[in-house]
């Protein structure tokens, strides 16, 4: 028999506070009591789905069961991106890096690139779409070489919509038109696919930022951008250290426009464009 949850389903203080120390443990998402509103509303869906009456129960829940918790994570974890994002580091990325990473690539050298938090998957499209250019004799250079990038996002769904790579036809008008139709086709109900060459250089997997990283390369770039925003300055701190110490030397960090290194990071690279830094 289903049960049924009230129309509305009231999360106290203590609720919020639970849930909140889980999601700060767990991943270093920091949530204000000004959120109690905003984490009731996207976790009424959880208690519906796992068929619990009240908060009471729910807190026990996830406190008990792993993949809950991991569920719960997920679903408060904000997902706003969209192609060619702060455009000023795909400017720099074709105009200063690529060069450096085609000559690396044709000695025969790897190159690595990572999303780190990617959401649904148009930041690192973005990334190999510059990567291949606006035509297909452009991605020579790439074919049948060591040329992988990686994108790593906490929520199992958004990794499933990387490897997915279907979007929204609105959604990728900020793509430009000689991309679009490159590597983009039209697939029906309004949605693009992205094209083969693209998704075979991506890998996409699920990654807490915060626990072990399982990576044994370095890598030439490093997109981590409008993550760390969510984090208390200690955590931006210690993650924004982390991936210097992941970056090769003389690779590129492209952080979220509000976001900027302190601490240990900024003594290990040096500024060379908006919120752009190259390792020393």
């Amino acid at each position: 028999m289903t049960m049924l949850l009230p129309r509305e389903v009231h999360m106290d203080a203590a609720h919020f506070r639970a849930i909140a120390a889980m999601v700060h443990d767990e991943a270093r998402i920091s949530l204000s009591p000004a959120k109690l509103s905003l984490v009731q509303s996207r976790l009424a869906r959880r208690l519906r789905s796992r068929q619990v009456t009240g908060f009471a129960d729910y807190v026990r829940l996830v406190e008990q069961d792993r993949d809950e918790r991991r569920a719960m994570i997920a679903v408060l974890t904000t997902n706003h991106t969209s192609f060619f994002r702060e455009v000023h580091h795909f400017d720099h990325l074709r105009r200063v890096a690529l060069p450096r990473f085609r000559e690396q690539v044709q000695a025969g050298q790897s190159l690595r690139i990572w999303s780190a938090g990617c959401s649904s998957g148009e930041e690192i499209y973005s990334v190999a779409m510059c990567l291949l250019g606006d035509h297909e004799r452009e991605a020579g250079w790439v074919r049948g070489r060591d040329v992988r990038l990686l994108a790593t996002d906490i929520s199992l769904p958004m990794v499933q919509a990387v490897e997915r790579a279907a979007y929204s036809a609105i959604g990728a008008d900020s793509v430009p038109l000689a991309y679009r139709a490159a590597w983009m086709r039209e697939q029906g109900g309004g949605e693009l696919l992205m094209t083969n060459l693209p998704r075979q250089l991506v890998t996409a997997r699920v990654l807490n930022l915060f626990a072990e990283w399982p990576m044994r390369h370095q890598y030439d770039a490093i997109f981590c951008r409008n993550v760390m925003i969510y984090f208390d300055e200690e955590s931006r701190q210690q993650l924004e250290a982390r991936l210097l110490a992941q970056l090769a030397p003389g690779g590129f960090l492209y952080i979220g426009h509000s976001e900027r290194l302190a601490g240990p990071a900024s003594r290990l690279a040096r500024s060379c464009g908006q919120t752009i830094y190259v390792k020393n």
